[in-house]
């Protein structure tokens, strides 16, 4: 297993550094649970637009371990609530989920007032990527 380098990095950006439907799985009293969701990349992570109260944060709060599954991309990571998506903290990244996610991120669904609207981050540690017929065994801790 290698490091993610510039390659790995720009092909996961190119792929992922936008709107894209993942699949997120979780578990729960040993039960594996997946729902698709919109997630995007950044610098070795997913980030997710969520609500804190809903059945996946619930579980993630309990067991952080996290898999997700994109196109010809498979990977294992610890997800964390990074809190209220207008909180000070997270501006940097609410901004470009805001233009990331723009066609939908406000069409009602969202409730920004809400304190429990907020960010899932998918912090990766390793995963499988494969690209024009090359597979990739990565280490995101490196």
């Amino acid at each position: 297993m290698k490091k993610a380098d510039e390659n790995v990095e720009k092909i996961l950006t190119e792929r992922f550094g936008k709107d894209s439907l993942i699949s997120l799985a979780t578990v729960e009293e040993g039960v594996p649970y997946v729902r698709t969701v919109n997630g995007y990349y950044d610098k070795g992570a997913f980030y997710v637009l969520t609500y804190a109260l809903s059945r996946k944060m619930k579980q993630i709060a309990k067991n952080p371990v996290v898999a997700i599954s994109g196109e010809w991309f498979t990977a294992q990571g610890t997800g964390s609530n990074l809190g209220w998506f207008c909180k000070k903290e997270n501006e940097q990244i609410a901004n470009k989920m805001k233009a990331v996610f723009a066609q939908w991120i406000d069409n009602g669904h969202n409730n920004f007032d809400d304190e429990h609207t907020c960010i899932l981050r998918v912090e990766l540690t390793e995963g499988v990527l494969f690209s024009n017929g090359t597979r990739y065994d990565i280490d995101f801790t490196k």
